[in-house]
């Protein structure tokens, strides 16, 4: 009931999908607004190594970021961190890599930087609205609560509010760990399929 406690933990889950959302659609497309898309395809690098170089680095940089705002939580806003350090790492990763997958499937479809930030800000309004963070998912209608299911940002917000706030552990949360983990393989072989798609 206190509404830092509930808010701060949420915007772990929001920056977090900001940015790896962000970066990951800017990859690519930065390199094709420059020119050097085609450099990069004439390489000695298999797509896939390509795809892979853009997104470990959107990944870094969400877990970068992840640290440091976990870290303002814990000691500027004294919010306690009730569970385990290890369980919520694995979530943000997943988060991370979910998110930066999905930017990475706007990226290979947006033709310059503008069209990628569009394409984002699209996409990211709709899933923060859609997670719980501002209205409780059990109030909102029905069709949108079945929309949520397939919101990856739901189950990271669910997660690290849980982790972060409850305690609770994998036994709790393992279902919660099985859709972010489904909804990441789903993104990760969607930005495959984009990236293949787009340069073939």
């Amino acid at each position: 009931l206190i509404t830092r406690w509930f808010i701060v933990p949420g915007l772990i889950a929001v920056l977090v999908l900001i940015n790896s959302i962000l970066s990951g659609a800017l990859s690519i497309a930065r390199e094709r607004e420059e020119g050097t898309f085609d450099q990069l395809l004439v390489a000695p690098y298999t797509p896939g190594e390509i795809l892979l170089g853009k997104g470990i680095a959107s990944v870094i940089t969400g877990i970068m970021q992840a640290v440091f705002v976990v870290l303002v939580a814990m000691f500027w806003f004294r919010i306690p961190f009730q569970g385990s350090v290890w369980l919520l790492s694995a979530a943000l990763l997943l988060f991370i890599v979910t998110a930066a997958a999905i930017g990475l499937c706007i990226s290979s479809f947006a033709q310059s930087l503008q069209q990628a930030i569009v394409g984002t800000f699209l996409l990211l309004v709709p899933m923060v609205m859609l997670s719980g963070f501002a209205t409780p998912i059990s109030s909102m209608p029905e069709i949108f609560q079945d929309l949520t299911l397939l919101n990856p940002m739901r189950y990271g917000l669910e997660l690290i509010q849980r982790i972060f706030l409850e305690g609770a552990g994998f036994l709790d949360l393992w279902p919660l760990f099985a859709a972010i983990m489904t909804v990441t393989v789903v993104a990760v072989l969607a930005a495959i399929f984009s990236f293949h798609h787009k340069i073939s």
